[in-house]
């Protein structure tokens, strides 16, 4: 079997939260402090940052500090096709 199959089905597990979709779908839009993620998503500071390990662990996002604020945003332009055409996908009729 191909090993990068590994690597995908980890990805999608990444994937696999309606939490984290919601966060990169933000995250779409630039990059963003917990804050303002808890705020546009709805969740709470402590599950966006749950949340955000995970997604940074994937290597889906990535995170630059300024000072206290950390800035996390899409690491790069796939994640987001990723996630914009398996929203397509759900949504076409069966």
């Amino acid at each position: 079997m191909d090993e990068s199959l590994g690597a995908v089905a980890e990805l999608f597990k990444a994937l696999s939260s309606e939490s984290r979709l919601a966060l990169l779908r933000i995250l779409a839009g630039g990059p963003s402090t917990v804050t303002h993620l808890a705020e546009e998503s709805g969740l709470s500071q402590p599950l966006v940052s749950q949340h955000l390990r995970t997604l940074r662990a994937a290597g889906l996002v990535s995170v630059t500090r300024s000072g206290r604020e950390a800035h996390y945003e899409i690491a790069d332009d796939h994640v987001t096709h990723i996630v914009e055409d398996a929203v397509k996908h759900a949504a076409e009729p069966s």
